[in-house]
């Protein structure tokens, strides 16, 4: 079985992992937190809410790019570093999913960075790969 490769990680990059892959009529998306640059003025949002929203944009995007959408999401992990964040992270979640909602696992995370929750999933591909 062959794969394609959404996202190759850059020469040196400190995050060795592809945003995506693509195989078997499925696209399987690695874990990601919402966008955090403070650089470039992007900020990852201050509530778990709005880190929930921005970080499952980010899923989106890259579901996009793959030819697919978050509404052929059939199971998602949800990463959380705060048990406390838990009920905050659901009631944003669940609004981004109105056709019903995929199977779902989570996790507590704990990785160098200031994120309160990140998201993979596994999604359909779309029709035309």
């Amino acid at each position: 079985m062959t794969f394609d490769i959404i996202g190759h990680p850059a020469p040196n990059e400190a995050r060795p992992f592809s945003r995506a892959t693509r195989a078997g009529g499925l696209v399987f998306v690695s874990g990601h937190s919402a966008p955090h640059d403070p650089a470039l003025g992007i900020h990852r949002g201050a509530t778990a809410a709005e880190q929930t929203r921005q970080a499952l944009a980010m899923v989106a995007s890259i579901l996009r790019d793959a030819g697919t959408s978050l509404d052929r999401a059939v199971q998602v992990t949800m990463l959380i570093t705060d048990p406390a964040d838990y009920a905050e992270c659901n009631a944003e979640y669940v609004k981004h999913f109105p056709g019903g909602l995929p199977a779902r696992h989570t996790a507590r995370f704990g990785v160098p960075t200031e994120a309160k929750v990140a998201f993979a999933c596994i999604a359909l591909a779309g029709d035309d790969t």
